[in-house]
């Protein structure tokens, strides 16, 4: 079920898994900007709908699509908290019924293969995504984030210390390999993504670690300090350090992905 910060709602609806890619096409330096738009709305007008059958007042969801996809060739900018605010105020604006619209994109991303930017290919796996909820009292909630980080350290990073008993097999691991994923989301209306996926790889790189709660402490205290717009940043990790096959000495290995249970970290800071 999704939730909606402006309170319970009885009832919602709208059409998700809406793709659009609007491409300048110039001769010289082309542009690609491609969103995945989950867009759900409420308001009692609709209420009929689910007791009645009365479809008077409802939006076809067909519609919604063809809204995002149309609507994305107006859009002027290039960053998704100013694409789903965009969106989101068009709708209220079109259908006075709309009581209010969460929108939410997700892009899919493409970068330039040279820096003419005129061919370009999938970009990845990490993508940023942006949430607003906005009602006829104004916006009730602007959320943005980065899902998907897979990042890949080969030394540098220690694991020893912990509470030894009965149930512990792992041995205490100085310098491994370390493998993590990475979902981190912020409250804010700034375009920060950019930022943000410079900072981790930045932190990832520079930081020699004891566990990874420390990595993530890092990138979140170094979130805040840098970016005024952020209030507080919300960080899950989940260890995915891959299984020894066979090593010489620590110069050299051969791994394997790690088994299917995994160590899940989150951490939550404010200002």
């Amino acid at each position: 079920m999704h939730q909606f910060s402006s309170g319970w709602k009885k009832s919602y609806y709208g059409k998700g898994d809406v793709t659009a890619y609007r491409l300048h096409r110039d001769a010289c330096h082309g542009s690609v900007f491609g969103a995945n738009v989950l867009i759900l709305i409420y308001g009692d007008a609709f209420w009929p709908t689910y007791t009645e059958g009365d479809n008077s007042n409802l939006v076809a969801t067909d519609s919604m699509k063809n809204f995002i996809q149309r609507e994305t060739l107006n859009f002027t900018g290039d960053d998704l908290e100013s694409y789903v605010r965009f969106l989101a105020q068009k709708f209220l604006d079109t259908y006075p019924q709309v009581e209010g619209a969460q929108v939410t994109a997700t892009e899919v991303p493409y970068a330039p293969l040279t820096d003419a930017n005129v061919a370009f290919a999938p970009s990845g796996p990490d993508r940023a995504w942006s949430r607003i909820e906005i009602t006829r009292g104004g916006v009730a909630e602007q959320r943005s984030g980065i899902s998907g980080f897979r990042l890949l350290r080969l030394n540098g990073s220690a694991f020893k210390g912990f509470i030894r008993d009965q149930y512990t097999t792992l041995p205490d691991i100085a310098n491994r390999p370390l493998h993590m994923w990475l979902d981190l989301d912020w409250s804010g209306t700034d375009p920060v993504a950019g930022t943000v996926r410079k900072l981790v790889h930045g932190v990832f790189n520079g930081f020699e670690s004891g566990s990874i709660q420390q990595i993530i402490y890092q990138i979140g205290t170094k979130m805040l300090e840098e970016m005024p717009s952020i209030a507080e940043v919300n960080l899950e990790a989940n260890n995915r350090t891959w299984d020894t096959i066979q090593e010489q000495g620590d110069s050299i290995g051969v791994y394997t992905d790690a088994r299917p249970p995994y160590g899940c970290l989150g951490l939550s800071l404010k200002r």
